[in-house]
């Protein structure tokens, strides 16, 4: 249970850094007391489930009180070792990947605009020619009384 407790600990930390880091204005800052409460609705249901799967569901006084411990033992040992190594996984992984993805898509982005470009430059001789003449066809005629 104290395990549990070190992976609870570690879960909200993440939970709390994320919301700390976003924006002021995104939608992540306006619903941190929900996206809160889940995770600790995600922890309670993960704690029961590995009580069930350990001791076939049997809840003990101690339980609580060792899940306590584990988060006390998250915050004075593990706390900066779990800090670098998310640190390091985002530097490298997280951020090559978004990089990547990025530039893929600036290069699509990139691509659609020449070929818009290119059919722009084709039609510009017909929108001249006839485009006054659709413009005066959808207009509506005003009633002379």
């Amino acid at each position: 249970m104290i395990g549990t407790g070190v992976v609870a600990g570690a879960m909200m930390d993440m939970i709390g850094t994320g919301i700390a880091y976003s924006g002021k204005k995104s939608i992540i800052r306006r619903y941190a007391i929900s996206i809160e409460t889940i995770g600790w609705v995600v922890v309670g249901c993960a704690t029961f489930y590995v009580l069930y799967l350990v001791r076939d569901g049997a809840w003990r006084m101690y339980d609580p009180f060792a899940q306590i411990c584990g988060m006390l033992l998250y915050i004075n040992l593990f706390y900066r070792p779990f800090r670098f190594i998310g640190r390091t996984i985002n530097l490298i992984l997280i951020k090559p990947l978004l990089w990547i993805l990025f530039s893929i898509f600036a290069v699509i982005r990139q691509m659609i605009r020449i070929v818009l470009k290119i059919l722009y430059f084709l039609l510009r001789p017909f929108i001249k020619l006839f485009g006054s003449k659709i413009k005066n066809t959808f207009k509506k005629k005003k009633n002379d009384l």
